[in-house]
């Protein structure tokens, strides 16, 4: 289950890559689209990782493993991101 639960969210962000591709060949550098992407799901992940923690000190274990699997597909989806190959715009 975990086999498609990636493939589907690497069939979505590759979508979601083409669509901006084609809305804005000549002035989005997909490049930094990714980096950009990476840098705000990061801080996300942290974030959620923080929230698991302090609900985790106070008790509330229940939210804490919410926060906690938040955080974990927020670093799934990074792993995403990352592997994408940004293709080289063509020189004219």
């Amino acid at each position: 289950m975990t086999k498609l639960h990636d493939l589907r969210l690497q069939l979505l962000v590759q979508q979601e890559s083409e669509q901006i591709s084609k809305s804005q060949p000549s002035e989005l550098d997909l490049s930094i689209v990714q980096a950009r992407c990476l840098c705000w799901l990061a801080l996300l992940a942290e974030a959620h990782e923080d929230q698991a923690t302090d609900a985790e000190r106070r008790g509330d274990a229940e939210q804490a493993m919410g926060w906690f699997a938040d955080s974990m597909r927020l670093r799934d989806v990074i792993q995403v991101v990352k592997s994408i190959e940004i293709p080289l715009p063509e020189s004219s």
